[in-house]
């Protein structure tokens, strides 16, 4: 699960980190309230940010700086509403301009190699920092956290010697050490700050100083891992999601949409990968991972079906069940509902296993139509794939 940029900051501010103050607008016309209350309090620009779920939004017109009320309407006006790679602007995050002299990069993420969470950093920040990865892999700064004690002092210092922070040692020190108890405590993929800046500021009486603060910020929750969390699953934005996702997700139905032909649906994620492999390599392309659980009933599997056909590139559709504690007259039954009610005649192939399988085998025989039975998974495979290959010749 994303979370939008002032969702994940909130979690930074929870855990310490110096995030400036910010606001949230939906309509120009509380753009302009809140820019007015930040210069009741001095403030002389702000910035306004688009809320969408997608890197280059200044490439694209979605940063903007103001320096009145008036002027932060009228750009939260051209803003509100924007396509950016095709997600609408719903939000803005309004916070005052910073005036930065130098902008980091640092993250933490998730290292499934190497079993252990990865800090990284770059004094590049600002930049698209994948683009970086490749032209200048060597601006990169790669450190491993303990597995069991979490990122130890002389690694935090160390992270910032390298970064250039060594004026700042014990704010840079607090930030990456905070960075990797978010990450900790929320169960997440990626935390990253990008900028990480150093910003002049500058107080009432004249005075100069300087600070590290965290500009924005990027998070990636586990999804399988919300259950410990409930507070963050008010932090998905179902707006920038796929509806068959959240659909999916609803149902309780393990599905990925891939780019084949061939709809997959399995019970067991094991066997569901297997299924696909076995398509690939007949020379087929399944069209998504599907795994429709242990104790699928009727309904479950005319909705899954419903998500599979949902998908207008499918050609035929690989039903693979090993009844244990899924019955397979009950998945046969959700077949012939889920047949009944499609919009559109995708053929079919069923191979059925285990517990009731001959009943399932009866059903499907009696609904006749166009549905296939299999012995095996091997032969059901095949016959999907010339099925598929035929509707695409």
């Amino acid at each position: 699960m994303k979370l939008q940029e002032y969702h994940a900051k909130t979690l930074l501010s929870r855990a310490g980190l110096p995030v400036p103050e910010w606001s949230v607008a939906s309509t120009p016309a509380e753009a302009r309230a809140q820019t007015q209350a930040y210069a009741a309090n001095g403030v002389s620009q702000v910035v306004i940010k688009a809320q969408v779920l997608v890197g280059g939004r200044g490439k694209a017109g979605g940063v903007k700086l103001a320096g009145s009320p008036t002027e932060a309407e009228e750009v939260a006006g051209r803003i509100l509403g924007m396509d950016i790679k095709g997600i609408t602007v719903r939000r803005v995050l309004v916070a005052p301009a910073a005036e930065i002299v130098r902008e980091l990069y640092l993250a933490a993420v998730l290292d499934r190699g190497a079993r252990r969470i990865l800090m990284m950093g770059s004094a590049e920040g600002g930049v698209e920092i994948e683009a970086l990865a490749e032209t200048n892999p060597e601006a990169i700064i790669r450190l491993h956290a303990h597995p069991h004690l979490g990122l130890l002092d002389w690694q935090a210092r160390q992270l910032a010697f390298q970064l250039g922070l060594g004026d700042h040692l014990k704010a840079a020190v607090a930030i990456a050490k905070g960075l990797h108890r978010v990450m900790i405590d929320n169960d997440a993929d990626l935390v990253e700050i990008n900028p990480l800046a150093v910003v002049r500021s500058v107080a009432a009486d004249g005075s100069v100083s300087f600070s590290v603060q965290c500009l924005d910020a990027k998070i990636t929750i586990d999804d399988s891992a919300l259950v410990r969390h409930p507070d963050l699953e008010p932090m998905r934005d179902l707006d920038e999601e796929d509806p068959i996702d959240v659909e999916a997700r609803k149902l309780g139905l393990s599905f990925i949409r891939l780019e084949g032909t061939i709809g997959c649906m399995v019970n067991g994620a094991g066997l569901a990968m297997t299924t696909m492999d076995l398509v690939n390599r007949a020379g087929g392309s399944p069209a998504n991972f599907l795994d429709i659980g242990g104790g699928a009933r009727a309904d479950k599997v005319a909705a899954a079906m419903r998500l599979i056909l949902a998908e207008p590139t499918v050609k035929a559709i690989l039903v693979n069940i090993f009844g244990g504690i899924a019955r397979g007259d009950e998945v046969a039954r959700g077949l012939v509902e889920a047949r009944s009610m499609q919009e559109r005649n995708v053929p079919m192939v069923v191979r059925i296993v285990g517990t009731n399988a001959a009943e399932a085998a009866e059903i499907l025989r009696v609904a006749g139509g166009d549905i296939q039975t299999a012995r095996d998974l091997d032969e059901a495979v095949e016959k999907a794939v010339a099925i598929a290959g035929a509707a695409e010749a």
